[in-house]
C-alpha cells in the first residue's frame, strides 16, 4: 500500500485528546455578575487572577457589577457629532471668523487680487 496515508484523521501537532494526557487543569472559582435587567453571569477565573469589577451581560450585552442590588448604569449612548461639531467645541465664533479672514487674505494674495 504505496499510495495510503499513515496518518489519515489527524493533524501534524494535535492536542492530546484527554485532559489526564494535558496536566492537571488549573483551579478556577466562579464570580457572580448581574446586570441591569436582572441577568446573572458567572464566569470562571483562575484562582490566582484578579476579577474585573465590570463584566459584559451575554444575553443583553449590558454591563454587570457584583453587587445584584446595585448593578452598574447602562453606557449612554452619544448622538452623531459631525466634526464641524468638533471645531465649533474648541473655536468660538471670533476665532473662527479670523481664521476665515486670515485664509481668504491668504487666497487673494496667491491670485494676485491684493
Amino acid at each position: 500500500m504505496a499510495g495510503t496515508n499513515a496518518i489519515r484523521g489527524s493533524r501534524v501537532g494535535a492536542a492530546p485528546m484527554r485532559w489526564t494526557e494535558r496536566g492537571e487543569p488549573a483551579p478556577r472559582r466562579r464570580v457572580s455578575y448581574w446586570c441591569a435587567n436582572g441577568h446573572e453571569t458567572r464566569p470562571a477565573f483562575a484562582m490566582e487572577a484578579q476579577q474585573p469589577p465590570i463584566w459584559d451581560c451575554p444575553r443583553c450585552g449590558m454591563p454587570g457589577g457584583q453587587d445584584p442590588e446595585n448593578p452598574p448604569d447602562p453606557p449612554g449612548n452619544e448622538p452623531y457629532k459631525s466634526h464641524l461639531a468638533y471645531v465649533k467645541e474648541r473655536r468660538s465664533d471670533a476665532d473662527g471668523a479670523e481664521i476665515l479672514a486670515e485664509a481668504l487674505t491668504r487666497l487673494r494674495q496667491v491670485r494676485g487680487e491684493i
